[in-house]
């Protein structure tokens, strides 16, 4: 007789086992209609799962994270199930959800064509209107692997073998279909809905190992309407039009090369606005307490063994060994390197919360399929800090940190943050008792905020639980960027210490902090969240002086030196083309404002103004001008 507890705290008696479409149906019919999956005391089930004992259920439909996810879950394998109809010989290898959709790899001879994405669709649609009923089964290992084995799905075979022994091998049926997964799955293919789209073919290596085989991943998207479809299809149009490489190359900023993969080059003005953002974080910092560094980026083996990086982080360390058989790494990370300084002389007490900042560049491999201009890079620089502070000030040092990055990202448009909270993965270094004292403290600092948070269980660092702070854009999408984390760890397997009070020695805490996380990639989002028109007082080119003819080059000179005094960036244009050609390039590389120069200019020493993605123009007074764009050239807090 199991005693059903919902979220509202009501509680449903049943007399025998029962499973999560009864209680549904129990509550309301309509509910059992838009019924998806069910939580069990926090586990996801099918809606057909049997429940036998007490516990706790709350039941997911279509507006809930988990029950939009079961449908991308199920569009996937209707999407494998299409596949296999269409192009028989086909096999399977993995098809997990994504944000906002999902993908499924194959591995065929023959490429996958865009009219056979459209071939695809049509024939998904068919299975849904079939309505396949959905069941699962659980199988002996040995079997399982013999049945893959037979039907040619050596990948399926080769998966399960590495399923470890304690797991059981669950298999997932749509009418005769089958496929390896772990579920839950929706009742029926006809749940899932016709509001998808096949979006893209792509090459993935199997595993993601360059070393593997070559497959061909399809892409998709789900949802639970039209609507929702249609604005999410919308908002991937404008993000292609805003995509950051191609404005990078339109607003000649920077560029990539094959001899150096997931580097950049940065080109001038590309440097400028590089530039112009660590000038902006280096003065918010100095204001807050910071002590900027500055620390190596190549250090011996043993640092990094010492601090658990080279265990746990090892596979993706760029290293080199020298002709005297000493192995170097380059650095992937900064907060060893700090520990070092730290270390110089005897600190106190009364020295904490000792603030150190580092725009330090890192390096860290990454697979070449995963690579993806500015957001996805192997060397970066990270606008690093770490603060050594007692565990009494860690509540207090972590709220300094968060309005820290909050008044940043408000300062370049971000006012829509939220802040994801993770606790101890499985893999860590520490004591359980030193990952209580983190997690607790990190905690009481995000309920202080009072701003609100969610809670990602297992994903924190491995020496210490995090707080990441991700950022929505002007089209609604969300990039993580900032990281806080607490590490009571790291700071005693390097030696730091400090003398307390009572004279005795004590290991510090040290905060891990980053306000953009890589300003490589903090760029990339800058620029597709302005669509490269970026505000004045960060654009890395702000005027450009245009003569209308040869003839008022010199004044066109005049006025692009007295808007450098002013500490407004400029070039003056002075190639021999046409006004309208130049005014096309100059928008095009998303100068805010064009200061057009002809004989009326010179002869009241006024400019005439142009603003991108404007055709009015507006003649003003050349010292008011400067006077009117120096305000604006300041960040907007200050």
């Amino acid at each position: 007789m199991p005693n059903i507890k919902l979220p509202d705290g009501n509680t449903l008696t049943f007399e025998k086992k029962v499973t999560g479409l009864k209680i549904a149906e129990k509550i309301s019919k309509s509910l059992s209609k838009q019924a998806l999956v069910i939580s069990v005391d926090g586990n996801l089930k099918d809606l057909n799962f049997e429940i036998e004992n007490d516990c706790s259920v709350k039941i997911h439909t279509s507006k809930d994270k988990e029950g939009i996810e079961i449908i991308r879950h199920d569009t996937a394998h209707v999407l494998a199930m299409a596949v296999q109809e269409l192009f028989p010989g086909t096999q399977v290898t993995i098809g997990p959800v994504i944000d906002n959709g999902f993908y499924y790899d194959f591995a065929r001879d023959e490429p996958f064509t865009h009219d056979d994405l459209q071939k695809i669709e049509k024939k998904m649609k068919e299975i849904i209107e079939r309505d396949e009923p959905t069941h699962r089964e659980i199988w002996e290992r040995d079997k399982a692997i013999e049945h893959f084995k037979k039907a040619g799905e050596i990948y399926k075979a080769e998966i399960i073998k590495s399923i470890p022994k304690e797991e059981e091998v669950s298999i997932y049926f749509h009418g005769k279909w089958h496929d390896l997964c772990r579920g839950p799955h929706l009742l029926s293919t006809g749940r899932i809905g016709k509001y998808f789209k096949l979006t893209k073919v792509a090459g993935a290596y199997w595993r993601g190992d360059s070393n593997n085989e070559m497959l061909q991943r399809i892409y998709g998207t789900s949802w639970s309407s039209q609507k929702d479809l249609d604005e999410y299809l919308k908002r991937m149009e404008e993000a292609e039009k805003r995509d950051h490489r191609k404005l990078g190359k339109e607003m000649d900023l920077f560029h990539f090369r094959e001899e150096s993969p997931g580097s950049v080059f940065w080109h001038e003005k590309g440097w400028n606005l590089f530039q112009k953002l660590i000038s902006f974080m280096r003065s918010k910092q100095d204001a807050a307490g910071y002590k900027e560094i500055n620390t190596p980026e190549v250090l011996d083996r043993t640092l990094w063994e010492k601090s658990g990086h080279w265990e746990k982080f090892g596979e993706n360390m760029y290293t080199s060994t020298t002709p005297d058989e000493k192995i170097f790494a380059i650095k992937p990370m900064n907060c060893p390197g700090c520990v070092q300084v730290f270390n110089q002389g005897l600190k106190s007490y009364r020295d904490l919360p000792l603030k150190m900042s580092e725009f330090g560049k890192v390096h860290r491999y990454e697979p070449s399929g995963a690579l993806h201009g500015l957001l996805r890079v192997r060397a970066f620089t990270q606008d690093d800090a770490h603060i050594f502070c007692t565990e009494g000030q860690i509540t207090q040092e972590c709220l300094s940190v968060t309005n820290l990055i909050l008044e940043i990202y408000k300062d370049l448009g971000f006012e829509n943050v939220i802040l994801k909270y993770s606790d101890r993965p499985n893999t860590r270094v520490g004591d359980d008792n030193v990952w209580d004292k983190s997690e607790k403290a990190l905690l009481e600092a995000i309920k202080a905020s009072k701003l609100e948070y969610s809670i990602n269980k297992g994903e924190g660092a491995f020496y210490g639980p995090k707080i990441e702070f991700v950022l929505r854009d002007a089209i609604g999408r969300d990039w993580q960027c900032g990281t806080l984390q607490v590490d009571l760890n790291l700071p005693g397997r390097l030696g730091a210490s400090f003398i307390d009070k009572d004279g005795s020695k004590k290991v510090p805490v040290m905060l891990h902090r980053a306000l953009f996380g890589s300003l490589e990639r903090f760029i990339g989002i800058l620029i597709e969240n302005y669509a490269g028109k970026l505000p004045f007082w960060i654009s890395p080119l702000q005027t450009a002086v245009i003569p209308v003819s040869n003839d008022f080059d010199e004044y066109a000179k005049k006025v692009h030196k007295e808007i450098k005094k002013v500490g407004i960036s400029s070039e003056v244009d002075l190639k021999n083309h046409n006004l309208n050609y130049k005014i096309r390039e100059h928008s095009l590389s998303k100068i805010p404002i064009l200061l057009i120069c002809g004989k009326k200019e010179v002869d009241t020493n006024s400019v005439t103004i142009r603003r991108l993605d404007s055709n009015k123009q507006e003649n003003m007074d050349l010292k008011l001008f400067l006077k009117k764009y120096s305000a604006l050239n300041k960040v907007p807090s200050n």
